[in-house]
C-alpha cells in the first residue's frame, strides 16, 4: 500500500467525471487499499478516486468512531430521500474549510464491494451525508459548489494563495 496525493481545489482535475469500473480486479483492489491508507492518514472520513487523480467510480468511507469500519463503494448509484438537512461539511480537497451544506437526510445505495460483489445499503445521518458528498466528487462536483459564489470565490482565492507560497 502507498499514500496517494490528494488534489486540492481549484485543481481542474477535480472536475473530471469518473468513469464506471468495468472489472473489479487486483488493480482496483490495490487502488482501494491505497485510498483507504490515504484517507486514514489525511485524516478524513471519505475519499473518491478522482480526488487522487484516478477517474474511476470508486469511493472509500469510514465514519466509525474507532476508524476501523471501512466501506467501499464501486460504481455507486444513489437515490436520496427524506427531508433536507443542513450539516457542516469539509473536504480533503478543500483543506481547512468547513461550511454548512444542505443535503437529503437518507440515501439508498447500490454498488459493488471491494471483491466486486453487488450490495445495497440504506444510510442516514453522517454516513448518508458522506455518501452524497463522495458521489458528488464522482460527478466532478465539490461541496463548495453548494455554497454561494462569494464563499466559493473566497475559498478559491485563499487556497490559490496557499498553493503559490508552496
Amino acid at each position: 500500500m502507498s499514500l496517494l496525493s490528494i488534489l486540492t481545489f481549484p485543481d481542474p482535475r477535480l472536475r473530471t467525471k469518473a468513469q464506471p469500473v468495468a472489472t473489479v480486479d487486483s488493480a482496483i483492489r490495490a487502488l482501494v487499499d491505497d485510498m483507504l491508507e490515504t484517507m486514514y492518514e489525511a485524516p478524513g472520513i471519505g475519499l473518491a478516486a478522482n480526488q487522487v487523480n484516478v477517474a474511476k467510480q470508486v469511493i472509500v468511507i469510514d465514519v466509525s468512531e474507532a476508524r476501523n469500519e471501512p466501506q467501499v463503494f464501486i460504481n455507486p448509484c444513489i437515490e436520496v430521500s427524506g427531508p433536507r438537512v443542513e450539516t457542516e461539511e469539509g473536504c480533503l480537497s478543500v483543506p481547512g474549510f468547513y461550511e454548512p451544506v444542505t443535503r437529503r437526510e437518507r440515501v439508498q445505495v447500490e454498488a459493488l464491494d471491494q471483491q466486486g460483489k453487488p450490495f445495497q445499503l440504506e444510510a442516514e445521518g453522517l454516513l448518508s451525508v458522506c455518501i452524497q458528498h463522495e458521489c458528488d466528487h464522482l460527478q466532478g462536483r465539490l461541496f463548495v459548489d453548494h455554497l454561494s459564489n462569494l464563499k466559493r470565490t473566497r475559498i478559491r482565492s485563499k487556497l490559490s494563495k496557499q498553493h503559490a507560497r508552496t
